[in-house]
């Protein structure tokens, strides 16, 4: 290949490792032969010789819900593009034995780091027992737990929602809460909570639900037939589809009647009737912010305390979008 390219093999090295000392005219013309030879880099052959896998290993939640499934594409997306690869373990829950379990698998791999998607209340434990010599971060984990942290700052993003219902002018927001054993849910009840304590609104009890739009819906049964419930925060946008459902059926209409926003920004969220004002989550953030903080303790050879948090931002879409006088007669 370096004879054909017409440059020596150390740089044909440095084209395949995206090595910055290399001309980017050298660079094109490497690439050209490659592409032309069709070469695909021996990545078992490399992994023998610098006795470096180039691998990450994720432990990520069993599931299809939204916000996991795009926290762990945001870090296979970062990896990527940082050079390395992800190998991937799926558990049903987050605690010890399942994640011990795990990790062996992926340190068997010879992974280099770890990132654990932890988002419940009992990850501290399940994280207390990891290999001390292996960089670590919790995703989504407890903020004052011992391993480095990535998470979306989910306090800040209920406030936002909730302050922006109360500043429609609406007297109290309800709320539609996520499972209590769920860090994101407990963080989006505080948020909520604080926002309306400092502005003096009343704080009624929240509804549980379990992030489906099913609980969404059985929830907003029971609010649509609340007059006060004019201004509604539900902890993400599948449960918020359910309430809109449940409002409709009742004959309240959003957001004349009743304002409502969710937490996520799903793709859908912008297509529901009506379209549908929430919380984004910035995963891409996440994942970069993963996998620097994994790369940073492979350079530095040692396991760091730091504590990264994403800022969310806030969506105004039409269910918010309504005046917070008398609900519309009809």
């Amino acid at each position: 290949m370096a004879r054909f390219a017409g440059v020596s093999h150390q740089t044909v090295s440095r084209v395949l490792n995206n090595h910055p000392n290399v001309r980017e005219l050298t660079r094109a013309r490497v690439q050209a032969v490659i592409d032309q030879l069709g070469y695909r880099p021996n990545t078992a052959a490399r992994a023998l010789a610098s006795g470096k896998s180039k691998t990450l290993g994720v432990v990520a939640l069993d599931s299809t819900l939204f916000g996991p499934a795009s926290t762990l594409w945001g870090i296979e997306r970062a990896a990527r593009r940082a050079g390395y690869f992800v190998s991937v373990v799926s558990v049903r829950s987050i605690d010890r034995q399942s994640v011990r379990e795990a990790v062996r698998r992926l340190t068997d791999q010879s992974v280099e780091g770890l990132a654990v998607i932890a988002p419940f209340t009992s990850a501290p434990d399940a994280l207390a027992k990891l290999p001390t010599g292996m960089p670590v971060v919790a995703v989504e984990g407890d903020p004052e737990g011992d391993v480095p942290v990535v998470t979306v700052d989910q306090v800040e993003g209920a406030r936002l929602a909730t302050e922006h219902l109360l500043s429609a002018g609406y007297a109290t927001v309800f709320h539609i809460a996520g499972p209590p054993d769920w860090q994101e849910a407990r963080g989006r009840v505080s948020g909520w909570r604080s926002a309306l304590e400092q502005a003096g609104a009343e704080v009624t009890p929240p509804l549980a639900g379990n992030w489906s739009a099913r609980s969404g819906y059985e929830a907003g049964q029971v609010l649509a037939q609340i007059p006060d419930a004019r201004a509604i925060f539900a902890a993400n946008d599948h449960m918020a589809l359910g309430l809109l459902r449940a409002l409709y059926e009742r004959g309240r209409r959003v957001p004349e009647d009743v304002a409502v926003v969710g937490f996520d920004d799903t793709p859908e969220s912008g297509y529901y009737i009506p379209p549908l004002t929430t919380v984004r989550q910035d995963f891409a953030g996440v994942g970069r912010a993963v996998v620097q903080l994994l790369v940073d303790q492979l350079a530095n050879g040692a396991r760091t305390e730091d504590r990264v948090v994403i800022k969310p931002k806030l969506i105004c879409r039409r269910s918010s979008m309504a005046d917070a006088g008398p609900p519309t007669a009809h």
